[in-house]
């Protein structure tokens, strides 16, 4: 008999194979697992066939079979999801909440639903107006069909606590990292870099993380070392990735992706230096797994960034500020030292998993709680 019973939605699924929330929904699905919960999670396949199910490491996996690509996959993804689950679940975790609509399902069938509430989505420059409006929407709407809202940034509860019908009862919970105390080294060869002699970033490039001010800074001049930047880039059908590639110096490495954990801690656990030039967004996850690896931090200054690198990090406004803090932190290897042992106690004032992990079980148990007393 299990204690609680607890379907997440919204992500592609476990194991983890994207970004920060799959990660999460592995992570915490384990979690649950172990301390008794039956877990189920959606996950997206492809095909035309019925929904099926099968178990990994204990955590009962719903497979929905979605045979297009793109927004539009994602959102029969998403409905297929919330219909199996407002005939089904006890409660559900939503993760994001560009669907919301859907979850008016959940309202009309009495079941708890907790809306991790990501970043104010609809104000990225990256969307069209009309992708703008239903983001914005659907922001809305989760405010109101949401038992219970999380949002993983100070800022980003204000917001909600502001802009949604006045709605006092948001947790704040951020995204958490594991703490890299080493990493092989022999993985940085691949790279053709040298640890402790390259600077280092992990973004989607696009305009809002400053990726091209952040190529001009470091390209402004020859260095003597390195910059990493992991990512995807189409330089034959997208201006703003080739305005980026023609600006970079012969010092900048493009490598695209990298998905191996073991490359991906060595990267940060050997740079000198980690850039963060997001400016949008609530908690980054590859900012907290840049304190988690112990990086030396030079973020974008806003309020995002400074809640979670705190005084851990060096900050710039402009592209200009950008190139004089390289120039000074990469001569100063006493204070990169330093900066190094702030951002891991950074990460463990408010970064690790299991702390993370359990506030979100408790919001869960209360409701759980709640929903029993009143039958």
């Amino acid at each position: 008999m299990y204690r609680y019973r607890v379907m997440i939605a919204g992500t592609r699924g476990v194991p983890a194979q994207h970004g920060g929330f799959e990660t999460f929904t592995e992570r915490f699905a384990l979690f649950l697992v172990e301390k008794g919960w039956s877990v189920t999670v959606f996950c997206q396949v492809e095909g035309a066939e019925e929904i099926h199910e099968d178990y990994w490491k204990g955590i009962h996996r719903l497979l929905i079979p979605i045979n297009q690509s793109g927004a539009i996959g994602t959102i029969l993804f998403d409905w297929r999801s919330t219909r199996y689950a407002a005939r089904h679940a006890d409660i559900v975790l939503v993760l994001g909440y560009n669907t919301a609509i859907f979850s008016a399902l959940y309202k009309l069938m009495g079941i708890p639903n907790i809306f991790n509430m990501d970043g104010v989505e609809w104000m990225r420059a990256k969307w069209k107006w009309w992708q703008k409006l239903w983001l914005y929407c659907n922001e809305r709407v989760a405010g109101l069909a949401g038992t219970r809202l999380v949002a993983d940034h100070p800022c980003i509860r204000d917001h909600l606590t502001h802009g949604i019908f006045g709605r006092k009862d948001i947790a704040v919970i951020p995204y958490g990292a594991d703490r890299v105390n080493e990493a092989d080294a022999s993985c940085l060869s691949r790279l053709d870099v040298t640890p402790r002699k390259y600077a280092l970033v992990i973004a989607r490039p696009e305009p809002e993380n400053q990726i091209l001010e952040i190529v001009r800074a470091f390209s402004s001049k020859e260095r003597g070392y390195k910059l990493v930047i992991l990512g995807s880039f189409n330089s034959s059908n997208n201006e703003y990735h080739r305005k980026i590639i023609l600006a970079a110096s012969n010092e900048v490495i493009f490598p695209g992706p990298i998905y191996d954990k073991a490359i991906v801690n060595a990267l940060r656990y050997y740079a000198s230096l980690y850039i963060h030039g997001h400016t949008v967004g609530g908690t980054n996850p590859t900012l907290v797994e840049a304190l988690g690896a112990g990086s030396p931090i030079m973020a974008h200054d806003n309020k995002y960034n400074r809640w979670v690198a705190g005084n851990s990090a060096e900050y710039f406004n402009s592209e200009d500020e950008c190139a004089f803090m390289l120039e000074k932190l990469m001569n100063e290897p006493d204070r990169l030292k330093k900066m190094k042992v702030l951002s891991y106690q950074r990460h463990h004032e408010a970064f690790k998993w299991e702390t993370i992990l359990t506030d979100y079980e408790n919001i869960l148990i209360d409701l759980i709680t709640k929903r029993r007393i009143h039958e």
